[in-house]
């Protein structure tokens, strides 16, 4: 606790607008995920769906492996049919294909991720195919544990600022890095600080 108070204390010095959201952080927990190949898998079904119908597809698909692990191999195994059938798209199909294979074959080592840099991360999965650097910059935030990223074309975190800050519509990259500069380098916390806030009563 005391270091999340330090963290708060440090944040609203250096961007004093933030007191309107910084009750939205309670922990500045960022654990390293234990299964990062489901969590990318996870983020694929995600993308271009709210939370709650990403987080609905994902429990079905997840449901139609029983038991084991979800593995490379396991996915790679079952026809494009079965699991276009869960309810994810042709194309998502294809893009979970594809880091199954890339992971399957060695070619993605998921467990040396975690030695690189931010951007070297961000280079190694982009080069998967339907793994775009929004994909990449959740898994540094979620499976990582990366204090400080940020997703300036995440949808969410753009309305949030437009709401935090009074903008008349959503903010551009330029607006968002002038004010996202400021909160170095625990720019992941004050991520999650935005989204919460959008589920916050007026």
């Amino acid at each position: 606790m005391k270091r999340l108070s330090l963290i708060r204390q440090q944040l609203l010095a250096s961007d004093p607008s933030l007191a309107a959201i910084i009750s939205h952080i309670e922990t500045v927990s960022l654990p390293v995920s234990k299964d990062p190949f489901s969590d990318l898998v996870e983020a694929i079904i995600n993308q271009q769906l709210s939370e709650k119908a990403g987080r609905t597809i994902f429990t079905r698909f997840r449901a139609s492996f029983p038991g084991a692990k979800l593995t490379p191999r396991r996915i790679l195994a079952r026809s494009d049919q079965s699991l276009r059938d869960v309810g994810i798209s042709w194309s998502k199909v294809t893009y979970i294909k594809s880091l199954a294979e890339e992971v399957e074959k060695k070619r993605l080592r998921l467990a040396d991720l975690g030695a690189l840099d931010d951007e070297a991360v961000i280079t190694a999965l982009t080069k998967v195919k339907g793994i775009g650097r929004w994909t990449a910059e959740m898994f540094l935030m979620f499976s990582l544990g990366r204090e400080d990223v940020f997703s300036y074309g995440d949808l969410g975190l753009r309305r949030a600022m437009a709401k935090l800050y009074k903008f008349r519509d959503y903010p551009s990259t330029k607006q968002m890095e002038k004010i996202v500069t400021k909160w170095r380098p625990y720019r992941t916390i004050v991520a999650r600080m935005l989204w919460a806030s959008l589920d916050a009563p007026e």
